[in-house]
């Protein structure tokens, strides 16, 4: 797969606009400011793709991006608490949605901060997407920002913390080094097999 081909499609606000899906999606799912359109800018080998802030919340609209024959789809960010709670709403509505219509999703990249346990959110988004039998893998973002004795115990807490963590494929990645970019790049491609 051609990584370095990928472009930016298109967004949507509403589940409504969307065309019927013509090929394979991949969605990124994560709180805000979680790290999804900087680890999105790191696998698709772009350093300014997918738009990339500082304030929480930014992403509301569902973004698409061409890489060779698949869709990468970024997910607007939930769990930010200034957000008003009608948007809060309408992006659980646009969120929910878009997993569980009669998409081509083939898998869902959950993303978790790594050093901190996983929000309610985090958890909710986890069993929702155990509940819809959707298949997922979570990815550890910021992992460059803890020593290696922080991360053993963090991959410890998260066993307890995360259910049915044992089942779950999970990879430690960071936007900043590149690390677990080539595992995610990987799993994605199996899809196409």
């Amino acid at each position: 797969m051609n990584w370095s081909k990928s472009s930016f499609l298109t967004s949507f606000g509403s589940l409504s606009q969307m065309p019927p899906s013509d090929r394979i999606e991949v969605a990124f799912s994560g709180r805000s400011n979680v790290g999804k359109s900087s680890l999105i800018n790191k696998l698709l080998g772009r350093k300014a793709l997918a738009r990339v802030s500082s304030v929480p919340g930014k992403t509301v609209t569902i973004n698409f991006y061409e890489a060779d024959d698949i869709y990468i789809v970024d997910l607007p960010g939930y769990g930010y608490a200034k957000t008003a709670k009608g948007l809060k709403r309408s992006w659980s509505d646009l969120i929910g949605g878009y997993i569980v219509s009669d998409r081509e999703l083939e898998l869902v990249v959950q993303l978790v901060d790594m050093r901190h346990a996983p929000s309610q959110d985090d958890l909710q988004m986890i069993d929702f997407l155990i509940e819809n039998e959707m298949p997922f893998i979570i990815a550890f973002t910021k992992a460059d920002k803890l020593k290696p004795t922080a991360r053993k115990e963090r991959m410890a807490a998260f066993a307890k913390e995360i259910p049915q963590f044992e089942d779950i494929v999970c990879v430690e990645t960071s936007a900043e080094t590149g690390e677990g970019i080539d595992k995610l790049r990987e799993l994605i491609e199996s899809l196409k097999e």
